[in-house]
């Protein structure tokens, strides 16, 4: 596996966007987790467990405000928490966007895996349908920021549109992301990451085979979920351990094979928490292609949400 991956590696030369030479030094959790923590972020809740609640962190000024949805990542893991994602959703608000930083049910606390984390997920994002009008924001685009473990959960509720019509998972109408970028994220299922235990945390997450759903990745694994309409940003640091660069283009490559496709940039020199560390090159790079001028006008990258087609409809 590990072979593979970096013969994988070697094959990231050719058409992705590779960031300038100069960075800032790779930081750390502990670095990070040292900074003053921002505050100011209203917490609603969307179920009755203590895990079900997402906080909005809203600009100054009347509105209608821009939204980006921030996933938390941690390897599902229930010890971790949304509040490692405060300083990125306070950077965003500060440019004036309005931050959707959710939590969901994990791996090690009731309800946690299959169904519920995905549950959680989609209703977390979808609840932002009812408190648009409250809080001034604008849901057309929307984009979601999914880091690691979220970085797949991210990838996943731009998907869920193309939800088989059989899984539980699938909603009517789900709230729809017009791009979702993940960094140092965890997008594609089969290749686990040996920071997360690899295989076994992921089957712990997603279940095992049964004669009613005999591959359970088929309703959980963004790449089994291709094509779908959203952009699709991947952006990987060189020096990550928990997701090396050969971790994107093996989900670009999967993606492309099933219709879709999904944009990759290597960060050179950074680790797996510059990807959300403000003042760092990495950050820098995942919020570049926001353009955020152009998302407060209602466009992302060039184009507007309501001009992109919607998902074809379930998978199979």
């Amino acid at each position: 596996m590990k072979a593979k991956l970096a013969a994988g590696a070697v094959a990231l030369a050719v058409g992705i966007g590779m960031a300038p030479a100069a960075v800032t030094p790779p930081i750390s959790i502990k670095a990070l987790i040292a900074r003053p923590h921002p505050k100011g972020a209203i917490r609603i809740a969307y179920g009755a467990a203590p895990a079900q609640f997402a906080e909005l962190w809203p600009p100054a000024g009347p509105g209608p405000h821009p939204v980006v949805i921030l996933v938390h990542g941690g390897c599902w893991q229930a010890q971790y928490g949304l509040d490692l994602m405060d300083w990125a959703a306070e950077d965003l608000r500060s440019r004036g966007v309005a931050v959707w930083n959710i939590e969901y049910r994990r791996l090690g606390e009731p309800g946690g895996g299959y169904p519920g984390t995905f549950q959680d997920v989609g209703q977390a994002v979808d609840l932002l349908r009812t408190q648009a009008s409250k809080y001034h924001l604008k849901l057309d685009p929307v984009v979601a920021i999914g880091h690691s473990a979220g970085g797949h959960l991210a990838l996943w509720a731009a998907a869920r549109g193309r939800l088989p019509a059989s899984s539980p998972l699938r909603v009517k109408d789900p709230l729809h992301i017009a791009a979702a970028i993940s960094v140092g994220g965890l997008g594609d299922l089969e290749t686990p990451s040996d920071a997360c235990d690899g295989a076994p945390t992921v089957r712990q997450l997603i279940g095992e085979p049964s004669a009613a759903r005999p591959q359970p990745m088929s309703d959980t694994s963004p790449a089994y979920l291709e094509p779908f309409p959203a952009r699709q940003i991947l952006v990987q640091g060189t020096l990550d351990k928990v997701s090396p660069p050969a971790f994107g283009e093996a989900y670009r490559a999967k993606a492309r094979a099933r219709g879709g496709d999904a944009e990759v940039t290597v960060v050179d020199g950074q680790a797996h928490f510059d990807m959300i560390a403000p003042g760092t090159t990495a950050w820098d790079t995942v919020i570049r292609p926001l353009a955020i001028g152009q998302l407060r006008g209602g466009r992302f990258g060039g184009w507007g949400a309501a001009a992109r087609p919607r998902p074809p409809g379930p998978v199979g």
